[in-house]
């Protein structure tokens, strides 16, 4: 079943006199529980994608629609309600409340869908699957990168919301540090979250269900990882 469905998706911007072409007709489909990777060297148009299907952004050309949500032509009401109810998102930096703990950032989380207020002890029942219990009270400044981005991971899956992006999020991280944050990632999916990793790191793309390649932003290749999937305990980068 379609989750993510992108017809002829352009996004072109003008700086200056020039005009510039991020994505260029894009077609791509992205079923119910599916743990997708797009690859591609910097520049090629990752994070445009990932800014459209998450409505961080809005295709200058053609269809894009997430979960019945059509989100070109929408209001900026419905913007707003489709990417606090339906996306989450993982950054690279982290995007952290540097004045809040880690357990008031993923209560955060809880609080902007108010999807699960029924449930008090949300937040630190999410701390605890990636973790960091014991890191509850921190605040950003003294938790490491990995913990950061587990911090990040956490309030994105306090939401509920049934599609997750991640933009490079293992980008700023150690090998073991980035196997764990991939091995919270992939559990999403086989509890049917649907979840989108951009990287330009090809090692990572093995553990996919499906490689999406970009290249000058458009899709060049699409299909499973070559040579097959492999287990995230056989990673090597």
């Amino acid at each position: 079943m379609s989750l993510i469905e992108l017809r002829g998706a352009s996004r072109t911007y003008q700086i200056g006199e020039r005009r510039v072409t991020a994505l260029e007709a894009v077609d791509l489909t992205v079923d119910v529980g599916e743990f997708v990777v797009v690859l591609g060297p910097s520049g090629c148009g990752k994070t445009t994608l990932l800014n459209l299907v998450g409505a961080l952004d809005v295709a200058s050309e053609g269809e894009v629609t997430v979960a019945g949500h059509h989100i070109v032509g929408a209001s900026r009401g419905e913007l707003s309600r489709f990417r606090r109810e339906t996306v989450s998102f993982v950054f690279q930096t982290f995007n952290l409340f540097q004045a809040l703990t880690a357990i008031e950032n993923v209560q955060f989380g809880v609080d902007v869908t108010g999807r699960h207020r029924e449930e008090p002890d949300r937040a630190m029942t999410v701390l605890e699957r990636v973790g960091l219990q014991d890191r509850a009270h921190h605040f950003p400044h003294q938790l490491s990168g990995g913990e950061q981005q587990r911090v990040a991971i956490a309030r994105a899956l306090a939401t509920g919301n049934p599609v997750l992006l991640a933009d490079e999020p293992t980008g700023e991280l150690d090998f073991r540090t980035g196997v764990q944050i991939l091995e919270l990632l992939h559990e999403q999916a086989h509890v049917g979250v649907t979840v989108i990793i951009v990287t330009h790191n090809r090692e990572i793309a093995r553990v996919a269900d499906r490689v999406v390649e970009l290249g000058s932003g458009r899709v060049t290749a699409d299909g499973p990882p070559v040579g097959g999937q492999v287990p995230i305990n056989e990673l090597r980068w």
